[in-house]
């Protein structure tokens, strides 16, 4: 798998107003350790928690022909965003039509969710 390109989006833990990003930070630089130890290409794709989340993700979509796309946890469990992240997926459909969209519980199992759409359905 070591050829396998993925995208993993989410918000900036850093630039969520009100909150505090350690905890987030060290869970996300443990899940990057997981994509090397699977021996998988990652791209981390964190965007400003602003309204240029989405440019920002358009641009990521068209860095590489990803093969799968992860969508972080910030983006899709908070009710308040669920438009946005209906559009983030839709994003992901039309610019990177080639990935798999793969979702995880946390920043930790990243590489886990990416692994189930890599290597199954």
């Amino acid at each position: 798998m070591a050829s396998t390109q993925v995208l993993v989006l989410g918000f900036d833990p850093v630039t969520v107003p009100g909150y505090d990003p350690a905890p987030v930070v060290a869970a996300i630089e443990r899940g990057q350790q997981r994509f090397a130890e699977y021996g998988i290409s990652c791209d981390l794709g964190l965007v400003p928690f602003d309204d240029t989340a989405e440019e920002r993700i358009v641009e990521l979509l068209h860095r590489e022909p990803y093969a799968c796309v992860v969508v972080g946890g910030g983006i899709r469990k908070q009710e308040e965003l669920l438009e946005l992240f209906e559009r983030v997926v839709n994003l992901v459909r039309r610019h990177a039509p080639q990935a798999a969209i793969a979702f995880n519980s946390s920043p930790d199992d990243s590489a886990d969710a990416a692994r189930r759409w890599l290597t199954g359905p």
